[in-house]
C-alpha cells in the first residue's frame, strides 16, 4: 500500500463559493487567534502553551463564538495543530517566528480524517460532499484510487482546488528491467548513460517577455505603502503576472511527471549523483563581478526544477519495485572521470567535449559523467548484495525487534 496525493478542482457555486470563503476567514481568524494566546501567555505570565492545551480549550471558544460549529471539530483540530507545526519549526531553527495571516495568504483548512467529508467518485471526477455545505462538483482523473484518508481545500488563483490523500495499490506499468545513469544539468536538462540527451525547456525564459511587460504595467500603478491602499488596477496588474507564473508552474511540474515516467517505463535502477541544490543556487557574493551571471545560472537551474524531478523519478521507480541511487559527487567527481578506463582530468565549464588522454575515449561530456555515475552504481549495487549473502546478522527497527519477542513467547508458550 502506498500513500498518495490527488488535488481535483472544485466548481462550487456562488452561494457554496461564499460560505467556502467565509470559512477560510473564521479559520484564518483562528490561526491567529492561537498564536496571539502563546504569544501573550509567554510574555505576560512566563507560561507555555502546547498543543493540548489549545485544543482542549475548543469546546468552550465553540460556545462562545458558535459560528464555528458547522465548521467541524476536528478541522478546527487541524488549524491548531498548523500553529503547533509553525512553533516546533520557531524552535527547531528552521524558520522564523509565527506571524498573524492575512486573508490573502491562508490558502484554506485540512479534513484531518474521514469525518466532515466525503469523496463520491471512484478516481474521476464525481463531487465532494462537505458537512453544512453539500455536494460540490470536482474534475480531476487519479492514476489510482484507493480509501481515502484526508482533504484540503485549498483557494489558489481564484479557483478552489481539493487536495485528498488515499491508501491505495500503485499501478504502474514498466516495459522494460534495465539500468541507467542520469546526470542533470542546465545546458542538457538531464544526460542519460545511453547516450540520449534531453534539453531544457526553458519555460521562464519562454514566459519572462510576458513577465517583464506586466511587471513594467504594474510598476506605473500606485503600489501598496504604509497607510495606502493599493490601487485596483495595480491589484489586477500583479493578478496577471501570477497568473503567467503559475502557468509556467503547471507546464514544469507536467513536463516533470512525463518525463520521470518516460525514464522508470524502462529502467529499474536510476543512478544519479548527490547534488547541494541550495548551495548551487545560492545568490552571488556581495561586490561580486559576475552577480549578473550568477542570477542567471540560478535562473536556468530553478527552471529545470532538478530537486522535485529526482524526488519524481525516485518514487516512481520504488512504486515499480526498482532501485534508486545517489552516488557521491565529491569522492567519484562524475565530470572529470574517464567512463572507460577511470583517468581523472579537471575540466571547466568551457570544456562541453569528454577527450580522455590515456584511452582516447571522447563522447559529450554530460554523457560521460552519467556513464560514470551508473557505473559506479553498479558497483555499489553488487557490494550490497555481496555483503547480505556473506552475513547471517539480521538488522531491524525495534518494532520489529519487538514483533520478534513477541513471536518467541508465543512459540514457548
Amino acid at each position: 500500500m502506498a500513500n498518495k496525493r490527488i488535488t481535483f478542482r472544485l466548481y462550487p457555486s456562488k452561494e457554496q463559493a461564499n460560505k467556502m470563503h467565509y470559512w477560510r476567514r473564521l479559520h484564518k481568524d483562528l490561526y491567529n487567534s492561537c498564536v496571539e494566546h502563546r504569544k501573550t501567555s509567554y510574555k505576560k505570565f512566563g507560561k507555555s502553551v502546547d498543543y493540548f492545551a489549545q485544543q482542549n480549550c475548543l469546546p468552550d471558544f465553540k460556545e462562545e463564538w458558535v459560528e464555528y460549529k458547522e465548521l467541524g471539530s476536528h478541522a478546527l483540530q487541524d488549524t491548531v495543530k498548523r500553529v503547533d507545526f509553525a512553533f516546533k519549526r520557531f524552535f527547531k531553527l528552521k524558520s522564523g517566528y509565527p506571524k498573524f495571516k492575512s486573508s490573502r495568504y491562508y490558502k484554506g483548512w485540512t479534513y484531518p480524517c474521514n469525518s466532515g467529508w466525503k469523496a463520491c467518485t471512484n478516481g474521476k471526477n464525481g463531487y465532494l460532499k462537505i458537512s453544512n455545505l453539500g455536494n460540490v462538483k470536482m474534475r480531476g482523473q487519479a492514476r489510482d484510487w484507493g480509501k481515502t484518508k484526508t482533504c484540503t481545500i485549498i483557494f489558489k488563483q481564484g479557483k478552489w482546488y481539493a487536495s485528498i490523500t488515499v491508501d491505495c495499490i500503485p499501478n504502474r506499468p514498466q516495459t522494460d528491467t534495465g539500468a541507467i545513469g542520469l546526470d542533470f544539468g542546465t545546458h542538457h536538462a538531464i544526460a542519460d548513460s545511453n547516450g540520449n540527451t534531453i534539453e531544457n525547456p526553458r519555460f521562464v525564459k519562454t514566459a519572462q517577455i510576458k513577465i517583464n511587460f506586466m511587471a513594467k504595467t504594474s510598476r506605473r500603478k500606485r503600489p501598496p505603502s504604509k497607510g495606502v491602499k493599493a490601487s485596483r488596477r495595480w491589484r489586477k496588474a500583479n493578478k496577471a503576472i501570477a497568473k503567467i507564473q503559475s502557468k509556467v508552474a503547471r507546464q514544469r511540474q507536467d513536463w516533470q511527471h512525463k518525463l520521470a515516467t518516460q525514464i522508470v517505463k524502462s529502467n529499474s535502477l536510476v543512478a544519479t549523483e548527490t547534488l547541494n541544490l541550495k548551495g548551487m543556487t545560492r545568490k552571488a557574493k556581495k561586490g561580486s563581478k559576475r552577480k549578473h551571471q550568477k542570477t542567471g545560472l540560478n535562473r536556468s537551474l530553478l527552471d529545470v526544477g532538478i530537486g522535485n524531478l529526482k524526488d519524481l523519478i525516485k518514487y516512481k521507480v520504488t512504486e515499480v519495485g526498482g532501485f534508486y541511487i545517489e552516488i557521491p559527487t565529491k569522492k567519484v567527481k562524475p565530470s572529470q572521470t574517464c567512463p572507460h578506463c577511470g583517468h581523472q582530468k579537471k575540466k571547466s565549464l568551457a570544456d562541453r567535449v569528454h577527450h580522455c588522454e590515456k584511452c582516447g575515449y571522447q563522447c559529450d561530456r554530460d554523457v560521460a559523467a552519467a556513464m560514470v555515475i551508473l557505473n559506479y552504481a553498479k558497483g555499489m549495487e553488487r557490494a550490497s548484495l555481496d555483503a547480505d549473502e556473506s552475513t547471517s546478522t539480521w538488522c531491524g527497527s525495534f518494532k520489529q525487534v519487538a514483533q520478534l519477542k513477541h513471536q518467541k513467547r508465543a512459540s514457548q508458550a
